[in-house]
């Protein structure tokens, strides 16, 4: 019974990520910012390395294997994540009204929703291997969350400074 369950929560996993990627792949066709253009093709392989992961786990339970993954450094991901992608460019090269920033703004959301699903199932799981798993994908997906995070208040902030949103005195 419980084999089943997990099996049901990684298959709403890999659905969770291949529409990550739809989204992504999507602002990485039409943006016309280069810099946002690279963001969400780094999105985009990030997604498929949570599909392939996911993928291969699902395989693994499903033969009754367990589950059979090694774990990168949690320090790793935040590094790769973050360094990588955030940049003044995107702040700059982003109306705050525009497409770009929706999408951001939708991302960020896309990610909490990710992070939570990890997270509860994390809390609910059958066994210490399968925690440990939904703990790491939750890690991997709060740097997502964090950067794209940091970016939506970049965005914000911009708009307050062009727009003069400061106290009066």
């Amino acid at each position: 019974m419980q084999e089943n369950k997990t099996l049901d929560i990684i298959k709403g996993a890999i659905l969770l990520e291949y529409r990550g990627k739809a989204l992504y792949e999507s602002v990485a066709q039409t943006t016309k910012v280069d810099a946002v253009k690279e963001l969400f093709e780094f999105l985009v392989k990030e997604e498929e390395t949570h599909i392939d992961i996911l993928k291969k786990q699902f395989t693994h339970v499903h033969k009754k294997e367990g589950f059979d993954i090694e774990y990168p450094d949690k320090a790793d991901l935040h590094a790769q994540t973050s360094s990588k992608v955030l940049s003044d460019k995107i702040v700059e090269g982003i109306s705050g009204a525009g497409y770009e920033a929706a999408v951001i703004s939708a991302a960020l959301e896309f990610e909490k929703n990710a992070v939570k699903y990890y997270s509860d199932h994390s809390a609910q799981a059958g066994s210490e291997e399968e925690k440990k798993l939904y703990d790491w994908l939750a890690e991997w997906e709060k740097g997502h969350m964090t950067m794209l995070a940091e970016l939506d208040n970049g965005i914000k902030e911009q708009i307050w400074y062009d727009n003069q949103f400061w106290p009066l005195d």
